[in-house]
């Protein structure tokens, strides 16, 4: 009795435990049902669906004249979902070995038996969302649309199509640095495509999608979807055939100089609007030269002689100083302290005039010119420059921009003795090759400096959301007295100077300034056989539409200077638009070319006028002073004074004999007359103080001088 009650004990104990458990479960089912279904509803379709970001269309980015330099083409992912329930197994059978044929002839990544594999192991495995390939275009994607079962479509056939875009720029490599790119996951913005990617990048959509096996999502056709907005297009100032002609010349010039980089640069020069703009640097690992590294604008150099400009116009500002005075450069060297600075070789016979200096790029000569004005106060020449604007960035919309360095006084631990001469002439302060060309520009424009700009417009469908004027950063760099006279010395470089030779027998007028500067190798210093090689200049010359600078980088195979490496990759920029464009403007006849030309000369100015009178030649006369220096300017012969001084020998190289001996002869000094033609060279220099009885050689030549 007492074991059949026992077990009736454990048995109700048993039912009770069985029944609240029971009554537990039905609890929370109806806590459920009741009152999380809701929270539980959204938590589960949350993990089941998903709004997914649909990118834009990134806007173009078009040429001057509206063609497009960088597109967004459609590309698309490509997958199937083998396993769909519209898809039967007779169906897959049958069809699947002709599919794998299609696949492979259309892709060529695969052989048919290797995709048959994959579809038959999809097919196994339930796979919805099996991947045929990432990068299909177009015109792919509509021939897979014929092939057997993806031609049933996107439900009957499994086709399942995600549409995405890539950049393309159908130019190539044409301008390709300067277009750049934009990557945000290293935060990278290159170029315009940086620089406006706000504009360029459109607004995102949205898609609603839903998780299929595997944990692959797909897209659904949702009255919710967002649909992406396109990005705005920007319309540039460069022209696509100036630009090829640049980038030709200038990688021509690098293959044949064996150099390691360089630039070329085009701008309008009363807007700035920036025509061509070419970067190549020399990739090992490819062989040959790449777009890879803005140059024009990143790169900050010690600009050499070409900065030999903004030391003249500080000269001149400075009202210590005229063109026509003499400097003396001896034997083509001077000590500064404990360095010396040394010409390339001897000019003139010891004496030369500051015009002279600059036109044959005296490192001498210049030096001591700036030393003599600024010894006492350096501090007024970097004033002069800081009023140039060249000691601050030009603000570009493209990225990168590498600063200025100019030196200052005030910074005793960084200024030496020796700074000022070796500033004079290009070193001791860097700039980069556009900042460079910015203030060359300035001169070209009478003084105003406009900032460099890439595009002209922004644009969305045919209608013009923004449009971008020309941009002044200095309204007058320097006196218009001054500005005349620089652009004297800049033509005088070609015409009489180091950019001669480069531009000989041309039918317009050109006006620039060679440069030759060693390369600083760190705290080793110059390295002598490392030179950058630049022309910066404006052209035409008496109505300057566009300026110009060509920079070669370390060339290394026996020419270095600038007229050399340089100049003639500007004379083939030029000659193109002078082609295309000017050769209209230009119909009157060349007076810049030798051949035509009447030369240089000197004496006496009543005889210059009677000959020009006769000879029907234009002239502009400048001076009324007896003795004058006749040179040929376009369309005209200009006459200007020659500094004649009581006691001190003069220049009478160019003169015709009769000329010189009278001239020397007035002054007190004796002549012995050796050779026929003009005067090319005088025993005693130019600038020596008379004294008793002093004899001076006079050499002739027939050349011409």
């Amino acid at each position: 009795m007492n074991d059949k009650r026992d077990i009736l004990w454990r048995v109700y104990l048993l039912y009770i435990f069985v029944l609240l458990a029971g009554i537990a479960v039905i609890a929370k089912v109806v806590q459920i049902q009741v009152y999380q279904s809701d929270k539980l509803l959204q938590k589960a379709e949350k993990q089941e669906m998903q709004y997914a970001s649909l990118e834009a269309n990134r806007g173009n980015i078009y040429s001057d004249d509206g063609r497009l330099l960088a597109t967004s083409v459609p590309v698309f992912e490509i997958r199937m979902d083998v396993d769909s329930e519209h898809i039967s197994d007779d169906l897959f059978n049958t069809e699947v070995d002709s599919l794998a044929l299609c696949l492979s002839k259309l892709f060529r990544d695969n052989s048919k038996q290797s995709y048959k594999n994959k579809l038959q192991k999809a097919r196994k495995d339930g796979n919805r969302y099996f991947l045929i390939n990432r990068n299909v275009t177009y015109e792919q994607l509509k021939e897979l649309r014929t092939f057997p079962i993806l031609r049933r479509g996107k439900y009957l056939g499994g086709l399942i199509s995600i549409s995405n875009t890539t950049r393309k720029m159908p130019f190539g490599n044409l301008a390709k640095r300067t277009i750049g790119y934009q990557n945000k996951e290293e935060k990278l913005f290159v170029g315009l495509e940086g620089a406006y990617a706000d504009h360029i990048e459109g607004i995102q959509g949205q898609q609603l999608q839903r998780r299929i096996n595997n944990g692959d999502w797909i897209p659904l056709n949702d009255e919710n979807d967002i649909l992406p907005v396109d990005g705005k297009d920007i319309f540039t100032s460069i022209d696509v055939d100036i630009q090829d002609v640049a980038e030709n010349a200038l990688y021509q010039h690098l293959v044949e100089h064996g150099a390691y980089q360089g630039c070329a640069v085009l701008m309008e020069t009363k807007t700035g609007f920036i025509k061509a703009i070419a970067n190549l640097r020399y990739e090992p690992s490819t062989g040959t030269y790449e777009e890879s590294y803005n140059y024009a604008i990143a790169e900050n150099v010690e600009p050499g002689s070409t900065f030999k400009l903004a030391s003249m116009i500080a000269a001149l500002e400075s009202g210590k100083v005229k063109l026509d005075d003499y400097v003396e450069t001896g034997e083509g060297w001077v000590k500064y302290y404990d360095r010396i600075m040394k010409d390339d070789h001897k000019i003139g016979e010891g004496w030369i005039t500051v015009r002279e200096a600059f036109e044959k790029s005296s490192n001498v000569g210049i030096s001591k010119v700036i030393t003599k004005i600024f010894e006492d106060n350096p501090q007024k020449f970097v004033d002069y420059l800081t009023k140039m604007s060249i000691d601050e960035p030009l603000g570009l919309d493209i990225l990168g921009e590498g600063k200025p360095y100019i030196k200052s006084p005030k910074d005793k631990s960084n200024w030496y003795g020796t700074t000022l001469p070796w500033m004079s002439i290009g070193y001791e302060l860097t700039l980069t090759p556009l900042q460079t060309l910015t203030y060359y520009n300035a001169v070209a424009n009478n003084g105003v400096m406009v900032k460099p700009q890439f595009v002209r417009a922004i644009r969305q469908e045919n209608q013009v959301l923004k449009t971008f004027d020309p941009i002044v950063i200095n309204k007058s760099i320097c006196s218009q007295r001054t500005i005349d006279s620089v652009k004297a010395l800049l033509e005088g470089v070609v015409l009489r100077g180091t950019g001669t030779v480069a531009f000989e027998n041309i039918k317009y007028k050109v006006a620039g300034k060679t440069g030759t500067a060693q390369i600083a190798r760190g705290k080793s210093g110059y390295n002598k056989s490392d030179y950058n090689a630049s022309f910066v200049g404006y052209f035409p010359a008496d109505d300057p539409q566009y300026s110009c600078i060509i920079v070669v980088n370390n060339p290394t195979k026996g020419k270095i200077y600038g007229s050399a490496v340089a100049a003639p990759v500007f004379k083939e920029i030029a000659d193109k638009i002078v082609a295309t464009q000017l050769e209209n403007q230009l119909g009157a006849p060349n007076l810049q070319a030798k051949a035509i030309l009447p030369n240089e000369s000197k004496g006496e100015n009543s005889d210059f006028k009677l000959l020009y009178q006769a000879l029907a030649y234009p002239v502009k006369t400048i001076s009324d002073s007896s003795w004058v220096i006749s040179q040929p300017k376009v369309r005209l012969i200009e006459i200007s004074k020659i500094e004649v001084k009581d006691g001190v020998i003069p220049d009478v190289s160019g003169m015709g004999v009769r000329d010189a001996v009278y001239l020397l002869e007035s002054l007190g000094v004796q002549t012995q007359v050796i050779g026929r033609g003009i005067v090319s060279s005088q025993s005693i220099s130019a600038g020596t103080k008379i004294s008793s009885g002093m004899k001076i050689i006079l050499n002739l030549s027939s050349q011409v001088h």
